[in-house]
Formats: structure tokens, C-alpha cells, sequence
């Protein structure tokens, strides 16, 4: 199994990456900061809501399936009852790297979805935030990951 370290730097390797559960509504919502950090850096980002048609003056999709061109890489970004959905749709689609977000709490982990994914050769981060690992870093965030991985609601290895 990779350490989080290797997974992170693969998953931002990639430049086409949706991030589901925005929030139309914006603000401080985890899943539209990861949107606007990727989109800042550079980044090739596609907002996923089935409530929405835009998202931070975006176009935003009802599903991964609606990404004209598709993406090599997603953000969950929604409830974890809603993860298991997500994560077969990316199975479908042939996406291979789907990081499940979570800073503190449940987050949008889902064991279920996180089994799943690996079962079907994805390479699940099941924990963290992608705004924790360079390139998308800031300092808030890498101390965040630091008290994360002690508690281990960011994981030190991720399995495909």
C-alpha cells in the first residue's frame, strides 16, 4: 500500500478532477474550498451537484457522467451515504483515484464505498483533504494534517 504521501502526489498529479457535493450556495463549505483551491492552482475542476447549474459562477454537473471530456480524478465531497454512489459511478467510468474527504469527524468516508473502490482497483484516500499536500497546500492545512494523521482521521497508507 502507498503512504499517504505517494497517493496525495499521484491524485495532484492529475489535472482534470471533479469535486462533488458543493454547496450552490458557497462559502466556507469544505467542498467548495477544495473547488476554488484547485481551480486557483491551475487545475482543470469540475463542481458536481445535481441541485445546482452553477457553482462559484461555474457550470456545475449533475453527475460525473455530464463532464464533457470526463476527468481522471474526484473529490467526494457529500454525505457518506452518498460515497457509495459516487464511487460506482467512478468505477463505471474507468476513474482510478477518488479521494474521499474528511478534515475532522466523519467527513464524506464511507467504508462501504471505500471497499468498493478498492475492490475495483481504485486508489481510495479514504481520509484528509487534498488542500493538505503540496501543491494545493497552505500552512493551516498542513498543521491540520499533522494533527490528522495523530488521530487518524488522515490515513498514513491508502490501498487500491
Amino acid at each position: 500500500m502507498p503512504t499517504i504521501k505517494r497517493a496525495a502526489e499521484e491524485f495532484l498529479a492529475t489535472r482534470r478532477i471533479a469535486v462533488t457535493g458543493v454547496s450552490r450556495n458557497g462559502g466556507n463549505h469544505g467542498g467548495n474550498f477544495v473547488y476554488q483551491r484547485l481551480r486557483e492552482r491551475g487545475y482543470a475542476v469540475f463542481a458536481v451537484n445535481p441541485h445546482a447549474d452553477t457553482v462559484e459562477g461555474d457550470t456545475c454537473y449533475p453527475d460525473l457522467t455530464s463532464i464533457p471530456g470526463g476527468v481522471e480524478a474526484v473529490v467526494i465531497g457529500t454525505r457518506p451515504s452518498i460515497a457509495e454512489q459516487t464511487m460506482r459511478e467512478c468505477v463505471d467510468l474507468g476513474i482510478t483515484r477518488v479521494w474521499m474527504h474528511r478534515s475532522f469527524g466523519g467527513g464524506s468516508v464511507s467504508d462501504v464505498a471505500t471497499e468498493y473502490g478498492r475492490t475495483h482497483g481504485v486508489t481510495v484516500i479514504d481520509g484528509g483533504c487534498p488542500l493538505m499536500f503540496p501543491p494545493t497546500s497552505d500552512p493551516g492545512h498542513r498543521v491540520m494534517r499533522a494533527v490528522g494523521m495523530l488521530t487518524g482521521q488522515v490515513p498514513r497508507r491508502v490501498g487500491a
